[in-house]
């Protein structure tokens, strides 16, 4: 997990040095709050960018592959939020694998919701 965590915060920080060099560069003379807007503005929009052709693409499927997905990244979110609760309160040990494992239960119980699912649609169309 604090692999993770680690890789993340680099990225950002990759960025966040880009954008730094960049404005020191152009002379904007930029504060720490201004880059901050611009790192997280520009990785945002660009992830929406990405979200959104996947997003069009998927709904030409399937609305659920959508509300799967957008679930998903809240269950990733609300994943590291308890791991790294666990870290600061001692609660429990901040660990991949117990991320993996929580991932793993949404993954199973929504595979038990997808067959419950399709098999309301198989039995109604009969």
């Amino acid at each position: 997990m604090r692999e993770v965590i680690l890789l993340l915060a680099e990225v950002v920080n990759m960025f966040h040095e880009i954008i730094w060099e960049i404005s020191d560069r152009l002379g904007l003379g930029l504060t720490d709050k201004e880059l901050h807007f611009w790192v997280i503005g520009i990785l945002g929009v660009i992830g929406l960018l990405f979200v959104d052709l996947i997003f069009h693409a998927i709904s030409k499927w399937s609305i659920t592959a959508i509300s799967f997905l957008f679930t998903f990244a809240m269950v990733l979110v609300f994943v590291f939020a308890v791991e790294i609760q666990q870290r600061i309160t001692g609660a429990g040990n901040m660990e991949f694998a117990d991320a993996a494992y929580s991932i793993l239960g949404f993954f199973a119980f929504c595979a038990a919701y997808l067959v419950i699912k399709g098999i309301f649609r198989w039995t109604s169309k009969s």
